[in-house]
């Protein structure tokens, strides 16, 4: 009997390795065909407007596995076999996804504000193919690599995009050299500190020493580290208007407790210790991004003079500093409140002209939701009101729409959006429709008009926070593809979060 079970060993083991083998098999089948509306892997994407680093061409991608393995012009595809699987979009724009690079997704801890599930639909409905999250407004603030460890936990199979993640800086961990390398050797895409407060209690605010020790050890990991740049100059005056003189609902109220000063302020610190990362100072390697200015004065010109002296420096701005102007804001509509404060029309042309003219680099969108309760929509004090706006669905046609003036074009949409901001996340094989890159692409209709109303089809978590309600845009999002799989369609979605996290190495 021995024997015998001796001899049927060998085939009971073959046995078991093809069940094995047929169990994956289908199971990876399934997973697909959870991941994407598409019933193949191999596939090629048409467009008469695709548009690639070299420029706009009209031709064919070709995606296979996840990954663009074949760019080609019409011109060229005469002498082709017939092809299969081909999804012709026509007209429609044919664009590298989305890179947000300023996004808050309040995940864990505070996903009664968005979460991962609700802002990550929301950023496949609107092109975006990769977050990075920021390391606060959620609990706890990701400032170690057992809170950045939480994040992981929390965003497992809940992320429709992926994801990646800023560590903080913060007065607790920027003299510890061990415990800022420890949350970046556990994957964080760099850092992120705020010079004034931040309106977290766990996330205090850094100053000039933290600053630099964060850049110094930032500078072997060549990784970024971004800045909310306000600096309060006498944090013992209000401005005036807290004395009863001002009314609280008035957004001119709150546009005097944040003064251009305080970004010029802050920015006039940072480039003292931007100088340092330029070839052969100390802190050669790191590199300092300032997010979000509003301020297109004296801010600007101090950011255009340290980068002209070589400092490793990049600039955001965001899409409602470009779409509004305080002179058309209401009384008490608080969702226009945010941080810095969206300034006056003349201000607003100055930061398109710095856009279109190189000095801004990019763009994000400071997704910051939150509740109605919290944004005091009720009462609209402006002075009390969370400061943040909900946005992260409709940046690709905001930015379209109210470009249209400036005559922006579809390859200037690809720089802002996709290609420098996978280089300062340090995406190589995003950003780009490129040979070997991930198949991350969206296609949108730029002469498609819409109206955001109750009746579009919204995504993030609280729709009525946000400032683009009611507004008539153009530039409508019909299809997204994440690492091949096409994740958004026409108002659907994929039925599984196959978003992946992104981890720095």
């Amino acid at each position: 009997m021995e024997a015998l079970l001796w001899r049927l060993l060998p085939l009971l083991t073959l046995l078991l390795s093809f069940l094995v083998f047929f169990y994956f098999r289908d199971s990876s089948t399934l997973n697909q065909k959870q991941c994407s509306l598409l019933p193949y892997q191999h596939y090629w994407i048409a467009s008469k407007r695709i548009v690639t680093p070299q420029g706009v061409i009209s031709g064919l991608v070709e995606v296979k596995e996840g990954k663009i393995v074949s760019i080609v012009k019409e011109e060229d595809k005469d002498g082709k076999p017939k092809l299969e699987n081909v999804i012709d979009y026509g007209e429609a724009v044919v664009m590298p996804g989305l890179i947000d690079v300023h996004a808050h997704l309040d995940d864990p801890g505070r996903s009664e504000w968005e979460g991962f599930p609700s802002g990550t639909k929301a950023a496949a409905a609107g092109g975006i193919t990769t977050l990075v999250d920021m390391p606060l407004n959620s609990f706890p603030s990701t400032v170690s690599r057992e809170t950045l460890e939480l994040k992981l936990k929390a965003a497992e199979s809940r992320i429709y995009v992926d994801v990646g993640f800023w560590g903080g800086l913060v007065p607790e961990n920027a003299f510890n050299k061990s415990a800022l390398e420890d949350l970046l050797n556990a994957g964080a895409l760099g850092l992120k500190s705020f010079m004034c407060p931040s309106g977290i209690n766990d996330f205090p605010m850094t100053n000039s020493s933290h600053i630099k020790e964060g850049l110094s050890v930032l500078a072997k990991y060549r990784r970024p580290l971004l800045v909310h740049a306000e600096k309060q100059l006498d944090p013992e005056t209000n401005l005036g208007v807290e004395d009863g003189s001002n009314d609280a609902r008035s957004y001119s109220t709150y546009l005097k407790t944040r003064p251009p000063s305080w970004e010029e302020a802050a920015i006039k610190d940072l480039v003292a210790l931007t100088k340092d990362t330029r070839i052969g100072a100390p802190a050669e390697g790191a590199h300092l991004h300032i997010v979000h200015l509003s301020d297109s004065s004296s801010s600007l010109d101090l950011i255009k003079e340290a980068k002209s002296g070589g400092d490793s420096l990049t600039v955001e701005t965001c899409p409602h500093y470009l779409a509004f102007s305080a002179e058309e804001i209401r009384d008490g509509d608080t969702r226009f409140k945010c941080s810095p404060p969206i300034r006056d029309a003349v201000n607003k042309e100055k930061l398109w002209n710095a856009l279109l003219e190189g000095d801004l680099d990019m763009l994000s969108s400071d997704h910051s939701p939150t509740t109605p309760e919290l944004k005091r929509l009720d009462d609209g004090d402006f002075l009390k009101a969370w400061g943040g706006i909900s946005c992260l669905q409709f940046v690709l046609p905001v930015t379209w729409s109210y470009g249209q003036k400036y005559g922006v074009t579809l390859e200037q949409m690809a720089l802002w959006w996709s290609e420098r901001p996978a280089k300062l996340a340090g995406q190589k094989l995003k950003g780009a429709i490129a040979i070997g890159n991930y198949a991350d692409i969206v296609v949108w209709n730029p002469d498609v008009d819409f109206d955001l109303d109750d009746d579009y089809p919204i995504y993030i978590k609280h729709p009525g926070n946000s400032a683009y309600m009611g507004t008539k845009l153009s530039g409508k999002v019909s299809a997204t593809f994440l690492r091949g799989n096409l994740v958004f369609k026409e108002g659907n979605h994929a039925p599984a979060a196959c978003g992946v996290p992104i981890l720095a190495k």
